[in-house]
Formats: structure tokens, C-alpha cells, sequence
């Protein structure tokens, strides 16, 4: 088995095809969306791929060290210009391909109008776990 990271933006990402942020949505629409996510990690539940998922505010910041005794720096809220991070799926599969066929499913979420949005959503191996092409 191999764990994979499947990484939702909220800006930072291509755009999507139904790319209307969720700000605009419906209430029902958000509440299909959220259905979908959640039947999805359910059936991989079942099938022992799902390991855990979460979703993030569009605020944070970055913190880093500043040296001996003095406070970390931070940068933040984040800019309109950085890529943020909407949630994230830790998976894991027997394949590479599998994660893709996977993550291809989980961009068909619903979004505005009930159409799925074919969200763009990063596909990253955690190193030490993944197959390699070859495999």
C-alpha cells in the first residue's frame, strides 16, 4: 500500500471548469458538495484506503524562526497572490494508478448548480510509501 496526500485549494490551483468560488454557493449546494465528500470517504472507509481528511479555513499565515531569542516572524494573512489550501485526503492504495482514478472521482464533487466542479486537486506520495512507475 501506498499513501497519498490529495491536496483541495482554495486559490493556487488551475481553475476549475464549474469555477465558482464556494462563497457564491447555495446553501444546498454546499450541503451536496459536503454529502459527496463525505459518501466518497465512506465507501473508501470500506475498502481500507481512506486514513483521514480535513478541511482548512482560508486564513492562516506563515510563521518561521527569526533566531535565538527573538519571536518567529509571521507573514500573514495569507496575500492574495499565495496558494491556500482548502483541505486535504490521506489515502492509501495499491497504486499510483489507483490514487489517480480516485482523485479523478473526488473532482467531480458537486459545486454551483449541482455540476460537478473537475477541480484540479494535487496528487503528492508521501516519500518513503510510494510505487514508482516501474512497480
Amino acid at each position: 500500500m501506498a499513501k497519498y496526500l490529495l491536496l483541495k485549494h482554495y486559490r493556487g490551483a488551475p481553475d476549475a471548469v464549474n469555477n465558482v468560488p464556494m462563497a457564491q454557493w447555495t446553501p444546498d449546494e454546499i450541503s451536496a458538495h459536503v454529502a459527496y465528500m463525505n459518501d466518497f470517504a465512506g465507501r473508501l472507509e470500506e475498502t481500507g484506503e481512506f486514513v483521514e481528511s480535513q478541511a482548512l479555513s482560508p486564513e492562516g499565515m506563515f510563521v518561521r524562526y527569526d533566531g535565538e531569542g527573538r519571536p518567529p516572524v509571521t507573514d500573514g494573512p495569507f496575500a492574495e497572490t499565495k496558494d491556500v489550501i482548502a483541505g486535504w485526503m490521506v489515502i492509501d492504495v495499491d497504486s499510483r494508478e489507483r490514487a489517480v482514478e480516485l482523485a479523478g472521482e473526488l473532482s467531480a464533487a458537486p459545486g454551483a448548480g449541482g455540476k460537478p466542479i473537475h477541480e484540479w486537486l494535487e496528487l503528492r506520495p508521501f516519500l518513503g510509501t510510494c510505487h514508482t512507475d516501474t512497480e
